[in-house]
């Protein structure tokens, strides 16, 4: 015996009261949604034309709050890169270097195209940083003195 399982028309029967209760409660979610989003939420639904030049992909960050000031700090992660932050949002403003391990030894990689990374550095950053670029780390404390020190060279104490 061969069954023949066919996509039926229509919702499923247990979609039915789910889609039920998000149509009867529309506002209420929306008006959650902008409240956790600043606003954001809604003004995602709008559309609005704007003009794209050609060949360049225009993105638009949403979320969180517009800091009067940015408060750039540098600091490294579990994952083991380098980066500065805006501190009043949290945002990261550049992915600096990576704390890398290759062949048995941590090392400091700065962010160039060299050391095989997309998105390199601005030149400025790179050529006050070019001498910490595969410095070697043997402990936490090398960690923590290479971030100060890269943090004061772009003065982001």
């Amino acid at each position: 015996m061969v069954e023949i399982i066919v996509k039926s028309d229509g919702p499923r029967r247990e979609d039915v009261p789910l889609k039920r209760f998000l149509r009867e409660n529309r506002s209420t979610i929306t008006r959650l949604a902008d409240h956790l989003s600043n606003g954001n939420y809604s003004a995602s639904k709008v559309q609005q034309e704007k003009p794209q030049a050609e060949n360049h992909i225009i993105m638009v960050g949403g979320g969180g709050f517009a800091a009067a000031e940015i408060c750039a700090r540098v600091r490294s992660t579990r994952n083991g890169r380098v980066i500065a932050v805006d501190e009043n949002s949290g945002k990261q403003l550049h992915h600096i270097g990576q704390i890398a391990r290759k062949y048995n030894d941590t090392l400091f990689l700065l962010v160039t195209k060299a050391n095989g990374f997309f998105a390199p550095v601005d030149d400025e950053i790179a050529g006050s940083l070019s001498d910490l670029d595969g410095t070697p780390i043997r402990s936490e404390k090398d960690e923590e003195e290479i971030v100060a020190e890269i943090g004061r060279r772009l003065g982001m104490v």
